[in-house]
């Protein structure tokens, strides 16, 4: 999608020599568009809510809002956090906004995988797997927070899994029993303190607590900080997040008089991640960018006008 994008603002500013926009400012413009667009569903989001209540949203093909809950959730990402610190965890560079918070309470067994030789397998010679491990028990690498589900317990000292993520000699890991997983409540920074010194509501292990939190010299809010403290392992907190879309990136091969011409084999390439029909949107924000950085007013204007029209589109459907 993205050159057909770049085609079509180009197009526009071609047509009255308006000026030229280079790959690496149409790339930029491309970034800055699409989190703007990114954004704007989770405002529609709300929005298509408020029609619900007030019964002016539709059903079937109509149904606006299951539209938008696709569009998110294309964008959820399930992972193990790194732990930063005791029972501090970090949360992915890509975060957007967190979801919900788990807590794998129930460690069955963890250790150091041996040589296998054979891919998908887990081999641990200090283990008694047939004793502790069932199928469909999860295992996570602590290293690179990949996980698996056991598929067959082949002996006491290998299991089969569901991806191939131990097979490698010297690689840490933890295996969690797939029931008592307990949702971690968010709660804020000045009502954690009155939790943790009550003696009725302090958060238990059972019904714990996180608050965002940031460590030092990092980003605000790129931390989670679970509770009760004793909650120390180094894979047990699981993340459900919303991330950032990938910067876009049209990539070109320049021919012999100078043109960039589009190149999607490249090894950097990356198309943007909204869906089709986000593309006028798209294409009118980047005129807006590309306006102000060529100085055209006009340019700056169509695109605005041909947002409000969508804008207009949007509000009366």
């Amino acid at each position: 999608m993205i050159n057909e994008v770049r085609n079509a603002v180009m197009a526009v500013i071609n047509k009255n020599n308006y000026g030229y926009i280079s790959p690496s400012d149409f790339n930029l413009f491309a970034e800055q568009a699409q989190l703007d667009i990114f954004e704007d569903y989770f405002y529609l989001y709300n929005n298509q809510l408020n029609a619900e209540v007030m019964r002016k949203s539709g059903t079937g093909y109509a149904n606006i809002t299951k539209g938008i809950i696709e569009v998110i959730d294309s964008f959820s990402v399930n992972t193990f956090l790194t732990q930063a610190n005791a029972n501090t965890y970090t949360l992915p560079s890509d975060y957007y906004l967190v979801d919900k918070i788990f807590y794998y309470s129930n460690v069955l067994t963890s250790g150091v995988s041996d040589t296998s030789g054979s891919l998908f397998d887990l081999t641990d010679i200090d283990q008694t797997f047939e004793s502790t491990v069932q199928v469909g028990n999860l295992v996570v690498n602590t290293t690179d927070k990949t996980q698996a589900f056991v598929t067959i317990v082949g002996s006491n000292k290998q299991i089969r899994l569901s991806e191939d993520i131990l097979s490698t000699a010297g690689k840490n890991y933890v295996i969690y029993s797939n029931t008592h997983i307990r949702e971690v409540e968010r709660v804020t920074q000045n009502k954690i303190f009155y939790l943790t010194n009550s003696n009725i509501a302090a958060p238990t292990t059972m019904f714990p607590a996180y608050v965002l939190d940031s460590a030092t010299g990092t980003a605000l809010g790129n931390t989670v900080t679970v509770y009760p403290t004793t909650i120390t392992g180094a894979a047990d907190i699981h993340a459900q997040y919303v991330r950032y879309p990938l910067a876009p990136k049209w990539t070109f091969t320049t021919l012999s008089g100078g043109e960039p011409v589009f190149n999607a084999s490249a090894a950097d390439y990356q198309d943007f991640e909204l869906p089709t029909s986000d593309m006028n949107g798209l294409v009118n924000k980047i005129l807006q960018y590309a306006g102000v950085s060529i100085r055209e007013g006009d340019v700056a204007k169509f695109g605005q006008s041909l947002e409000s029209e969508d804008r207009l589109t949007e509000t009366t459907q």
